[in-house]
């Protein structure tokens, strides 16, 4: 974790980390394989993350790629991968998608462990991006990590609505919380 957290920290980008490991620290923990994080990257924060991912260390694109990302209304997306360790952290970068905006601005730093605190997605995006997945044929983990989330941190409701609403999930989050 500390070996991506710490360098987008410096970046200055503004970031979340999202997917199974916001749903182990707002949930149960499980095994996860990478790190997935939104980040509203810029051409100044790119440049950032072009230095403190060195090639030396990390498999980074190339300048181009994550410039012709950048220029993606939505989905922009790249990894970066340690060299020696393999682990691997899929950022998909905000872009012009709605919920990323929403989100963003309600970002929370928590605790990962005593050394290091890490800027998580909020528990409600967590669980709208894991029952928009879910319904797109995503992995029976997704429904685990949302129960989990629900008992454990739980979410505001209220503040979910409008997005179960337009994402056109509320009935397979009334599915989820009735299980």
């Amino acid at each position: 974790m500390s070996l991506f957290a710490l360098r987008l920290e410096a970046t200055g980008a503004p970031y979340m980390i999202t997917g199974a490991t916001a749903a182990i620290l707002y949930g149960q923990p499980r095994v996860t394989n990478d790190l997935d994080v939104v980040l509203a990257l810029d051409d100044t924060s790119r440049g950032a993350l072009l230095r403190v991912f060195p090639e030396t260390e990390f498999y980074v694109p190339p300048e181009s790629v994550i410039r012709a990302e950048q220029a993606r209304h939505q989905r922009g997306h790249f990894n970066l991968i340690h060299h020696e360790t393999g682990y691997k952290a899929d950022l998909y970068l905000a872009g012009a998608d709605p919920l990323h905006a929403w989100a963003l601005p309600r970002r929370r730093r928590l605790r990962w462990s005593d050394e290091l605190e890490v800027v998580v997605a909020p528990p409600e995006y967590v669980v709208l991006r894991k029952l928009e997945f879910y319904r797109e044929g995503g992995s029976a983990k997704h429904p685990l990590d949302i129960r989990s989330i629900q008992e454990t941190t739980g979410v505001d409701e209220a503040a979910m609505a409008p997005w179960l609403q337009r994402m056109n999930l509320g009935e397979l989050w009334r599915e989820i919380k009735a299980l």
